[in-house]
């Protein structure tokens, strides 16, 4: 095939331009972007017309007769400490004044709080006051030396993502204030609009929400840069009509602080309370009831229902229990990595799925100082190994196409890219790919329901305190097994089911990765560790079962083999094992091992436990039999072709699966296999950027010699 599967962003004043990209990357869709235009003379190019759609924007007309049906959040004031008994606290200091604005059409007194954050305790109304004119709470018989924070309820004002593309891309055009739906005036407007939307684009094919209602949480401060970004964020979803709305149906009163949450505004490395997950679950119901009455216009009109995994996209969890009755027909997102095609790709209850690769041709990434194609490269490969594995049925890219002509490179890469991503589905067929003979499940306090999604803090962006944890869903993305993510809830109501054969705990300790108080649950420790004593595996990255309880640490070290040292137990003497280099975990191990940022203080408690890599008297690998099971401690697991390899090996060594091991296996760690039996075809594809040559073993024994170009793949009859 040499067309098709494509989606090429369009923009007007260069037709010829995009007639000859249309045909080279044989792109059978086009689509407009946030500020641009499709020429009419493009349309008729393409088997399919997307055109963008937002729900609760970009009509500033009806904003501002309504403004009182603008959208919320909570925000938390800087801290002030107290010095005298009287002081004033300027509620948006350090905030984008353009983007927020206090609410005082509903009385601060009934939906503002003030809170001394020396005792957490919350302030009585009759102590403080707001002063409009300046913008400060003056809070009176303040404790001296107590700090104190106003939660105030803003109206926004500024819709962020329009306001990032003001930022990002230099844009003049007026400023966009998002509207509610939670008000029926809004709710009615919104979808008589949207049928006149529809009346005025009869070419359009696919209708591409840009998603339904609610960004995701970003605030940006007083220089214009971002304060607070939470991808998974509901901090913009409150408001005084949902809040009453939630009383009533879920039957208690919600406050500020549910939101503020000390500051942390529920972020998803927070352990979520019973509040918070309440709100998830009553705003993602409203969500899904009004986006159904939302598609099933679109679908009135003959056209299909496409929604951005991106901004707006609160309420829309493609893994909650509400998802499946939107009834869409597709999911695009933004592919950083083969973690979040994944997180695309697994998505249930659409017909298709279609990717946005990297780079998004803005002029952050297309200027004179940068070169594109390095970052194409390391997303695709990235990608690539994800594909193999889920595929998503349709790629595409986004932004400005002007700026990516203005790099012959880039324009000829994305050629050779679009045409290798068209010659995966002609050979495999949509079979699926052959997978280790067991499951591995990520255990973590969100389960299934952030399905891909742990350790993000903004959608596959870098962070140096995740990174070391990341790496594993990364690796995993791209490795020959069925991944689980189930949740300790999972656990206590329906056990361990008898297909998983490892269990993966990672992350900081107090996180919802790790899983906090959980671990001092005794239903959960005796079914994980039945479950281990039964033949089960377990591996553990950083601070694996962490909770301080009953003179522990990791509260599983009879089966991790290990414990850290916190500072409570020096006086206890430790003796670690020299290490141990002669594994199965390592024998395709001939550099030192990359940790990340790596975990201190880990020592060995069990004289069943092998280390296999210390560093200065610390624990970074080790292996553990706990009765017919076993376990195994890495001390962190970025992401790398090399980590990739050595998390194969540990999840195969801790199932005792390790003869089948070699099976679709390539003896270079650059190198990978995906087999698909019921095609009869594989794959070796080279993660590198240099000419690899390696093995690859059949299940029956036979081995293949492959040599493969910088970044290259090869297709085999099996």
């Amino acid at each position: 095939m040499t067309k098709g599967r494509v989606t090429l962003p369009a923009q007007e004043g260069m037709d010829e331009e995009i007639k000859k990209i249309v045909k080279r990357w044989g792109a059978d869709a086009v689509r407009d972007s946030d500020g641009t235009k499709i020429p009419d003379v493009i349309k008729k190019e393409a088997d399919k017309v997307y055109s963008k759609y937002f729900f609760t924007r970009g009509d500033q007309d009806f904003a501002k007769e309504n403004l009182d049906e603008l959208q919320h959040m909570f925000i938390m004031s800087e801290p002030v400490t107290a010095t005298e008994e009287e002081i004033t606290i300027p509620i948006l200091a350090g905030y984008f004044k353009d983007q927020l604005k206090p609410d005082t059409d509903n009385d601060p007194k009934k939906w503002w709080q003030v809170i001394d954050r020396t005792t957490g305790e919350v302030v009585s109304t009759d102590q403080w006051e707001y002063l409009e004119e300046t913008e400060e709470v003056k809070v009176t018989d303040a404790k001296l030396w107590h700090r104190y924070t106003v939660n105030v309820l803003v109206y926004q004002i500024w819709d962020p993502v329009h306001m990032y593309n003001h930022i990002t891309n230099d844009w003049t055009t007026e400023h966009q204030m998002p509207y509610d739906p939670r008000y029926p005036k809004t709710r009615h407007y919104i979808l008589e609009r949207l049928r006149t939307w529809l009346d005025e684009h009869p070419d359009t094919d696919v209708v591409r929400i840009t998603t339904f209602f609610y960004n995701f949480t970003l605030v940006f401060n007083d220089v214009r840069e971002e304060k607070y970004v939470d991808w998974f964020g509901y901090g913009a979803t409150v408001s005084p009509k949902a809040l009453e709305a939630f009383e009533k149906e879920k039957g208690y009163k919600l406050t500020a602080e549910d939101f503020v949450d000390q500051g942390y505004y529920n972020s998803p490395f927070r352990m979520p309370k019973k509040a918070f997950l309440d709100w998830i679950d009553f705003q993602s119901k409203f969500v899904s009831e009004l986006a159904k009455e939302c598609v099933d216009i679109i679908h009135s009109y003959g056209k299909e229902a496409m929604m951005f995994l991106g901004d707006h996209w609160a309420g829309t969890e493609p893994y909650g229990k509400y998802f499946k009755n939107i009834g869409l027909d597709a999911v695009v997102g933004s592919v950083g990595d083969g973690t979040t095609l994944r997180m695309i790709a697994d998505i249930p209850h659409v017909d298709y799925h279609e990717g946005r690769f990297l780079p998004y041709f803005f002029p952050d990434t297309f200027n004179e100082h940068n070169n594109p194609v390095i970052e194409a490269n390391q997303n695709w490969l990235q990608s690539r190994r994800a594909i193999l594995r889920k595929p998503i049925q349709r790629m595409g890219y986004g932004g400005y196409l002007s700026l990516a002509l203005d790099f012959p490179d880039f324009v000829d890469r994305v050629e050779e890219i679009t045409d290798e991503f068209r010659d995966m589905h002609d050979h495999v067929k949509e079979a699926d790919p052959y997978v280790a003979p067991f499951k591995v499940a990520i255990l973590n306090s969100w389960g299934g329901q952030r399905k891909w999604m742990s350790h993000h803090v903004h959608h596959a962006i870098w962070y140096k305190q995740c990174y070391s944890y990341y790496g594993i869903l990364e690796a995993l993305s791209g490795l020959p097994f069925e991944v689980e993510f189930i949740s300790f809830e999972d656990i206590k109501a329906d056990g361990i089911s008898d297909d998983i054969g490892v269990i993966i705990n990672a992350g900081e300790a107090r996180t919802s990765w790790v899983g906090d108080d959980y671990w001092k649950d005794p239903e959960v420790v005796e079914k994980i560790r039945a479950f281990v004593q039964c033949g089960g595996g377990f591996i553990g990255v950083g601070e694996p079962t962490s909770y301080e309880h009953q003179g522990a640490f990791f509260q599983l070290p009879d089966v991790l083999g290990v414990q850290k040292e916190i500072g409570f137990s020096l006086s206890k003497d430790k003796y670690n094992d020299q290490r141990t280099p002669d594994h199965f975990i390592l024998q395709d191990q001939h550099e030192a091992i990359n940790y990340g940022e790596s975990t201190r203080y880990v020592y060995q408690t069990s004289k069943s436990a092998t280390v296999l890599d210390i560093e200065a008297d610390d624990i970074k690998l080790a292996t553990n039999t706990f009765g017919d099971g076993r376990a195994v401690y890495l001390a962190g697991l970025p992401y790398s072709p090399e980590n990739a390899r050595l998390l194969k090996r540990a999840l195969y060594w801790a199932a005792s699966k390790e003869d089948v091991f070699h099976e679709w296996h390539t003896t270079n760690i650059y190198t990978e296999c995906a087999a698909y039996p019921e095609s009869g075809t594989f794959v070796v594809i080279n993660n590198a950027y240099e000419e690899q040559v390696t093995q690859v073993t059949k299940p029956n024994g036979m081995v293949i010699d492959v040599t493969l170009a910088p970044m290259g793949y090869q297709w085999f009859e099996i």
